[in-house]
């Protein structure tokens, strides 16, 4: 009888030469680990999204992308995209918009939200039912596992075939995806997908996407310098925002501490690869009685202090800048699951002197993201550890898992505590 590896590596071996079979055989596989039986035909790191997926509610039934913007928003945020010049290119390259094209060209932004969509009407038209549209997102996040979402964790190329996607509907597929990252700073400015049907996919569908991103970086170079201080504007700006003394870095400079007000707005920023109107701003920040102009003031204000940080018409981030905050290294561990290293960076809560309610809604997200993260790992001490962090205080669905798997740890006295007064307050 062959082991487990052989036959692992026989099927892997359908995977480009007979992938309808391929798609057989992990559909079947598919079916057993998501019934909670796993399969050894699905690798550990696809396992191990999946498992991040589920944690953050995707649900491999019948789930739709989160749609981040309408479809002509996206459009228009495309069009001052910093990947905007490269999409001529890419689309001449990869593109087949002919009658009978059945594989879409998809470019994303950093974050997983579709900017750009290329193909033949009936290409099209199949995306269309799985809401593979522009403002859509892609990221593990918004739809679960899949190649967009593999390449923007691992930062490396992906490939997706069939039920290796979480989803169901699309285990039609197949998906091969890199980043496009900036030749000056290496940050990741896109992803590049190409998409179709299953026997779409061929053994040259990886090297076509790698020679078109080399492509693309090449056009990136050679179509702007490098950002540097010397010509006024930063290559880099560090933001630390959980906790309530917001600061900033420039170029790896000194901590300069941030107003409150001024936190907000840059963490608004951070939030939103696209930008913002000076209209929206001014609503997020001061309400219904927000005038552009006082975000304008504040825009010069922050200029003024930090350097040419930002671009307007929209508002966001200048082209070429890598902009790191703690809150992204906080949800780029628990993208990579490392929820350990989550919640060592994860130690106070996000401006947690803000009543801002855009970032009372960004605050509760993260702490969402943690507590599913930390209970998805089943890993008692990471529950008891989040459990007594203020964000984790009064979280009774971590506490509750926490006292299910702690045996006779000496802080359930207080988890105990704190469930009773929960079911007094309920009258429970």
């Amino acid at each position: 009888m062959p082991s487990v590896t052989a036959d692992a590596a026989r099927i892997d071996g359908l995977r480009l030469s007979a992938p309808s079979e391929y798609a057989r055989i992990l559909r079947k596989a598919h079916e057993a680990t998501i019934s909670g039986r796993p399969d050894p035909h699905i690798p550990a790191s696809l396992l191990e999204s999946w498992q991040r997926s589920l944690a953050l509610g995707i649900n491999p039934e019948r789930h739709s992308p989160l749609r981040r913007h309408e479809v002509e928003e996206a459009r228009t945020l495309g069009a001052g995209h910093p990947l905007a010049p490269v999409i001529p290119a890419l689309t001449q390259l990869l593109a087949d918009e002919t009658p009978d094209g059945r594989h879409l060209l998809i470019v994303t932004d950093h974050q997983g939200e579709v900017l750009w969509r290329v193909g033949s009407s009936h290409a099209l038209r199949q995306a269309d039912a799985l809401e593979f549209v522009e403002g859509a997102d892609w990221s593990e996040s918004g739809i679960g596992t899949n190649a967009i979402s593999e390449a923007l964790v691992t930062g490396a190329p992906a490939q997706l075939l069939s039920a290796e996607h979480l989803v169901r509907s699309h285990h039609e597929w197949a998906c091969t995806a890199s980043p496009i990252r900036d030749p000056h700073t290496n940050r990741i400015l896109g992803i590049l997908d190409v998409s179709g049907p299953i026997n779409t996919v061929t053994p040259d569908s990886l090297r076509m996407v790698r020679c078109a991103v080399r492509l693309a970086e090449e056009l990136l170079r050679s179509s702007r310098p490098a950002a540097t201080v010397a010509d006024g504007a930063p290559a880099t700006l560090t933001l630390n925002l959980l906790g309530d003394k917001p600061t900033a870095e420039v170029d790896g400079g000194a901590r300069l501490p941030l107003t409150l007000r001024r936190a907000e707005i840059l963490a608004l920023l951070a939030s939103r690869s696209g930008g913002w109107s000076a209209d929206e701003l001014a609503y997020h920040v001061h309400g219904e009685d927000g005038a552009a102009a006082s975000v304008r003031t504040e825009m010069h204000r922050i200029r003024a202090a930090l350097g040419k940080i930002v671009e307007a018409n929209p508002y966001r981030f200048a082209a070429g800048m890598e902009v790191l905050t703690d809150v992204s290294t906080v949800t780029g561990h628990l993208r990579a699951g490392c929820v350990a290293k989550a919640l060592e960076v994860y130690r106070a809560p996000l401006l947690a002197r803000s009543g801002n309610l855009a970032i009372e809604l960004l605050r509760d997200e993260l702490n969402a993201a943690v507590s599913a993260s930390v209970r998805a790992s089943g890993d008692q001490e990471l529950m008891l550890r989040w459990c007594s962090t203020d964000m984790g205080a009064t979280d009774f669905d971590a506490w509750a898992a926490a006292g299910a798997t702690a045996g006779n740890d000496p802080r359930l006295g207080l988890l105990q505590a704190r469930m009773a007064r929960r079911d007094r307050e309920f009258g429970a």
